[in-house]
């Protein structure tokens, strides 16, 4: 977009509302390729808006008043004339490159609705999810998945991260998921035992490592999550509930909403976790050199609804090589600070 060429270094404050109910805040406003990029005083980028999309909600009022469309109820006030000059810029460069509407562009335009109409009923959201997944690049999942670790913690605190237990925690990942890239969190309270999140994020309630007497059942729920993320594509999950208007926005912007991001953390607190068959889970365990059964009785400490487990232990009758020392297993009990 050339009208941007000046203003590739330009920034200015601004106050920004996520949505109506929302507090106001100060913030950092500095343009990006062909989008505003709106930061807090920590630098930490809290939202990018799509400069071809942008919409002035006073027109000739001061301090002016942006959305990013026409449709969001997040906005954004700005009072420097000079970023107020470039954003108009923008505007005006955008308002003439559209073409002026005639017969028989509202002709086309209607069949295309009507196009558009049948795929979003019978086939578009499916197709949107399936390609914006395969498309969308691992940085992109990673910071979702940052994104959405950073909301789970308003709830449950901040992951434990004391020392010498997150180092265990580290050794214990590369020694079950090896070369993976994953990253497991403990958490502190206020969420299921595990869970995971896109970006090959695996969360941990801090009771699995402090109620076990060895890191075989630890082990287990994070073979599992990595199950459940091989089996069920957490983005794919993320963008079904989203919708279809969030699932195109992560395809052309390379960022979701934050009301979607909001509503998934909450789903991830609360929806329990997806069954997995015995065998996919026991070839998982297989190959990790992992026991079964210590996983099947933190489940289930009778051990009837996951006899399964028990009678298929694939370590059974055999020398498990160990997971941890015995000096990182305490590291990794007390990494919360007990």
């Amino acid at each position: 977009m050339t009208a941007l060429k000046q203003y590739q270094r330009l920034e200015s404050p601004g106050v920004w509302r996520e949505h109506a109910e929302a507090q106001r805040r100060n913030v950092i406003l500095s343009f990006g390729d062909a989008s505003l990029v709106v930061a807090d005083s920590a630098d930490r980028v809290l939202t990018h808006w799509s400069l071809a999309a942008l919409d002035r909600l006073n027109p000739g009022e001061m301090p002016a008043l942006y959305a990013p469309d026409t449709d969001s109820d997040e906005t954004l006030e700005v009072d420097d004339p000079l970023m107020i000059e470039a954003l108009e810029t923008v505007r005006t460069a955008v308002s003439r490159a559209e073409p002026h509407p005639g017969r028989l562009r509202l002709a086309i335009l209607g069949a295309i609705a009507a196009g558009i109409m049948a795929l979003g009923v019978f086939w578009l959201p499916g197709a949107l999810v399936r390609h914006t997944v395969s498309v969308v690049p691992l940085q992109v999942r990673a910071e979702i998945g940052r994104d959405l670790l950073g909301r789970v913690t308003q709830v449950t605190g901040p992951p434990c991260t004391r020392p010498g237990g997150a180092q265990a925690l580290d050794r214990l990942t590369e020694r079950l998921l090896p070369g993976s890239g994953a990253r497991v969190f403990v958490l502190p309270t206020g969420m299921p035992r595990a869970t995971h999140l896109p970006g090959r994020i695996i969360l941990l309630n801090r009771a699995l490592v402090e109620e076990h007497d060895d890191p075989s059942a630890v082990a287990g729920f994070i073979l599992a999550e990595s199950a459940r993320a091989a089996r069920s594509d957490p983005l794919a999950m993320l963008l079904k509930e989203a919708g279809v208007l969030a699932t195109f926005r992560l395809l052309t912007t390379g960022h979701l909403p934050e009301r979607a991001l909001d509503q998934h953390a909450r789903t991830v607190l609360t929806a329990p976790p997806r069954p997995l068959p015995d065998d996919a889970l026991i070839e998982r365990f297989a190959r990790a050199g992992v026991p079964s059964a210590p996983y099947a009785y933190a489940l289930d400490i009778s051990g009837e609804r996951v006899l399964g487990l028990v009678e298929a232990d694939p370590m059974r009758g055999k020398l498990a090589p160990p997971l941890l020392s015995d000096g990182d297993w305490v590291q990794l009990q007390a990494i919360c600070g007990g």
